[in-house]
């Protein structure tokens, strides 16, 4: 990024429920940075969980946000539409023998982890790395259902050491810098058994081509960051500045979430609430 390049942040939600206050302060909080700096703010739907993601979804996420006073620049950019960008991008990955087939269950996964991710998650032990090239052939052509990893110790070794900017570099407060550690992460997924891509690959990819400058999202997602700042270098694309917030939390002081039923903007708004209620709950007015 040089010194005339555009500020551009984003919003990039999924359809796969309806949206909740902690998505309207996620929302409100990349406005209000993107207006105070100049720049633009864009609206990505990352609808890749084909099996989850509905359409109706999308057309309550655009209401919800302009209830709320959420306002995007152009168009907004609905990723199931764009699946070959990351084909392209894995393909990358494989010609530089950093992916390989997994065939495993997640019980094996579970059974044989080698320790957990900072998700909490098992973290896969390597077992598909071993395979040998003919044998994961053998298995794709007899149509076994896989995934592909990243090897992590060769894509960390090939990027070598990586440094991730973090907060939002103003006058007053400068960026800060620090190491990404993306092998704590293990093997991770790149490309799902479900869809031609992942979560990681996708929205690396994305922010490249739509330009992001500044990424604003929750505290939830500070960890992945280290996986997206090693994508970013094995692919040659450029790395933003990160800023993540706190979380809104329920009553239970659990993180609100769509999995749990997190009461919704839509619930809130046929409930009686205006806007302007939502704002004041969560300090934003």
């Amino acid at each position: 990024m040089t010194a005339h390049s555009p500020l551009i942040f984003r919003f990039a939600p999924s359809p796969n429920g309806l949206l909740h206050p902690g998505h309207a302060y996620s929302a409100l909080f990349t406005q209000s940075w993107a207006r105070r700096m100049g720049a633009r703010l864009l609206l990505r739907i990352e609808d890749i969980d084909t099996v989850r993601c509905r359409p109706e979804f999308v057309e309550a996420i655009t209401e919800d946000l302009a209830w709320i006073g959420f306002a995007w620049d152009g168009e907004v950019r609905i990723q199931s539409q764009h699946f070959a960008d990351y084909e392209a991008a894995a393909e990358a990955l494989r010609v530089l023998g950093l992916l390989y087939p997994c065939f495993c269950t997640r019980s094996r996964i579970a059974a044989e982890a080698d320790g957990t991710d900072p998700e909490g998650a098992p973290r896969y032990s390597g077992r598909c790395r071993a395979l040998s090239p003919r044998e994961r052939a053998r298995r794709i052509a007899a149509g076994e259902a896989h995934q592909w990893r990243l090897d992590m110790e060769r894509a960390a070794a090939l990027a070598g050491p990586l440094a991730i900017a973090e907060t939002m570099p103003t006058p007053d407060r400068p960026a800060v810098s620090r190491p990404a550690a993306p092998r704590r992460w293990g093997d991770v997924v790149l490309v799902r058994k479900d869809t031609p891509t992942s979560y990681h690959l996708s929205v690396v990819v994305d922010d490249a081509i739509q330009g992001v400058t500044h990424v604003t999202r929750g505290m939830d997602l500070h960890a992945a960051t280290d996986i997206h700042r090693l994508v970013q270098a094995l692919l040659g694309l450029p790395s933003p500045f990160y800023c993540h917030h706190p979380l809104i939390a329920d009553a239970n002081a659990e993180k609100l979430a769509k999995s749990r039923g997190s009461e919704s903007l839509r619930s809130l708004r046929e409930a009686g609430w205006t806007a302007e209620d939502v704002r004041r709950r969560l300090d934003l007015s």
